[in-house]
Order: structure tokens, then C-alpha cells, then sequence
């Protein structure tokens, strides 16, 4: 565990020096609003290792850490200073059709709408590391498992 955390923060470091956003996979990033009215997205680096089955360990393809970046939609480049280089981000599940390919903007309002909540009386649907912390606008997604079937939402 201590030299998997030092590979994956020497990693986040390699990234951020990157620059401009190189994305592997797919990837449908939207538009976030920084304090200083900077557009920014948050992009995923790793592509997730499928299918995800409930009780196996969420992870990148060929068990790679995943890494986000927050970019500067106007520029380019990751944003490595600032107060929003160093956000924690919640990680939670969201509703299979969210992400319409069609719709390019969404609010919070729909977003927050999307988001799946645990049913009463059920262990919650994610567990882990709920929280990734950015440095220099990098951040890796920890130890993460789908604890139930989703069969229950819409996919």
C-alpha cells in the first residue's frame, strides 16, 4: 500500500507537468465555473477496466490507478495553482443516463437530480475512498466497490 500511494503520487506529479490535456478514452467532460469565472472540466486520464461487477475493485484498465485532472477548458493546460488545483471532489454514483451525448450543458440542479442515493434499510450502493484530493490539479481516485447490484436503477 505505501509504494502503491508514492507510485501513484509520483504519477500525479508526471501529469500535471504534462500541460495540455492528452485524454486516453472516452471521455465527456462538462464546463465547471472556477471563483475567477475560469471554465473548467475535470477529465479522466484512465480509461476504467470493465465490466464493473459489484464487490470487485473499481480501477483503471490493466489495474492502473485513475487519474483526474481539472483543465482550463480555455486553455488547455492542467490548472495547477490556485484554490481549485487543490479541491477535494466527492466521488458518487450516478443515474446510467445521465450523460446524454446530446446535452452539452447541465446545471447543478441536474446533476444533484441524477445522483443515486442509497435505499433505506441497504448498505450504501459505493464505498471507499469517497473523496479525491487534487494537488497541483491531479488527483487519484482510491480504493473504490459497487457493494449492490444496479439492476434496481435505470442503466
Amino acid at each position: 500500500p505505501v509504494l502503491r500511494r508514492v507510485v501513484s503520487e509520483e504519477v500525479e506529479r508526471a501529469l500535471a507537468k504534462l500541460g495540455p490535456a492528452r485524454l486516453n478514452g472516452r471521455s465527456s467532460p462538462k464546463r465547471i465555473e472556477g471563483p475567477d469565472g475560469r471554465n473548467l472540466q475535470l477529465h479522466f486520464r484512465t480509461r476504467l477496466s470493465l465490466p464493473l461487477f459489484t464487490g470487485g475493485k473499481i480501477e483503471g484498465e490493466q489495474g492502473a490507478a485513475i487519474h483526474v485532472v481539472l483543465i482550463d477548458a480555455n486553455t488547455s493546460h492542467v490548472v495547477t495553482s490556485g484554490l481549485e488545483s487543490s479541491a477535494k471532489l466527492d466521488v458518487v454514483v450516478l443515474e446510467g443516463d445521465f450523460n446524454n451525448e446530446h446535452d452539452d450543458e447541465w446545471t447543478e440542479e441536474d446533476f444533484e437530480s441524477h445522483v443515486v442515493k442509497e435505499r433505506e434499510g441497504k448498505r450504501p450502493l459505493l464505498t471507499g475512498d469517497l473523496q479525491i484530493s487534487l494537488k497541483e490539479g491531479v488527483g487519484t481516485v482510491g480504493d473504490l466497490t459497487f457493494t449492490d447490484n444496479s439492476s434496481w436503477i435505470r442503466s
